[in-house]
């Protein structure tokens, strides 16, 4: 059963998800959260649609058998493939870190020329096209998939020549295509900020879709939903792969110490 003080639900293919969670627990000091990286079966920015739903299938009710009060799927691939299935099954509130994104870009964008990169997966699936397309039929859509940007993030390598060449390899277009906004459309991408931007030029605002997301979160809980407690929440972590590695990675992303993560079987 849930209630005020049940915990924030988030779920991730990965590490990624944790700059999302970072932003939610810099907004909502006060709210317990429960993490869960499905880090044995990620990345799923290469998996089928079939498997993305099965697996955010399998990630919510995870989250739903431990009583949290919202899911917040803190994945650009399944906000892609599963968020309304997932918004239509559950009982309490789903929120994704498309539309939350697309809302930014489109504030930002002054001559209506977006880009947006991600995951093979989302980018095939069309999602932040259409999202951008129904809030401004106006606005040019610029995408490329950037496959390689996440086993980099998840190595380690944010801002070094293998890094730089990379970003050089898959933007080159944009430079081109006078984009003025660039959607980073993938919840690892933001560790990239400081090597896309410097390929990219301050000329062009970058759109990380963690901070608004966050804002939803927040919205979403106002209905009601917001903890009584005063005080500093409780963070839990759960993987699907041995939490060392987790852990380590972790660290980076979410700007504080995850301290232990608790391995769970699949």
């Amino acid at each position: 059963m849930t209630n005020k003080d049940s915990a924030i639900g988030v779920f991730d293919s990965g590490i990624g998800g944790l700059t999302v969670l970072h932003q939610i627990i810099e907004t909502l000091p006060k709210e317990n959260t429960i993490y869960l990286g499905d880090t044995a079966r990620a990345p799923y920015g290469t998996k089928s649609v079939e498997t993305v739903l099965r697996y955010s299938f399998e990630n919510s009710q995870f989250l739903v058998d431990k009583g949290v009060k919202i899911v917040v799927v803190a994945c650009n691939t399944s906000t892609a493939i599963a968020l309304g299935r997932l918004q239509e099954q559950l009982t309490i509130p789903v929120v994704g870190v498309i539309e939350p994104g697309v809302r930014r870009a489109v504030k930002s964008t002054k001559n209506k020329r977006v880009g947006v990169i991600g995951t093979e997966a989302t980018i095939q699936s069309g999602a932040y096209t259409r999202a951008l397309k129904a809030a401004d039929q106006t606005i040019e859509v610029y995408s490329r998939a950037c496959p390689l940007f996440v086993p980099l993030v998840e190595e380690g390598w944010t801002d070094n020549a293998v890094v730089e060449m990379t970003v050089n390899a898959y933007l080159g277009s944009f430079k081109q295509s006078g984009i003025d906004t660039l959607i980073l459309g993938c919840t690892h991408y933001p560790l990239l900020k400081k090597a896309i931007r410097k390929f990219m030029g301050n000329t062009v605002r970058l759109v990380d879709s963690a901070e608004e997301t966050a804002k939803e979160v927040e919205s979403a809980l106002r209905k009601g939903l917001l903890a009584r407690k005063n005080g500093r929440g409780a963070h839990s972590f759960f993987v699907t792969d041995a939490p060392d590695r987790f852990i380590k990675v972790g660290r980076r992303f979410l700007g504080e110490k995850v301290e232990s993560a608790v391995r769970i079987e699949r």
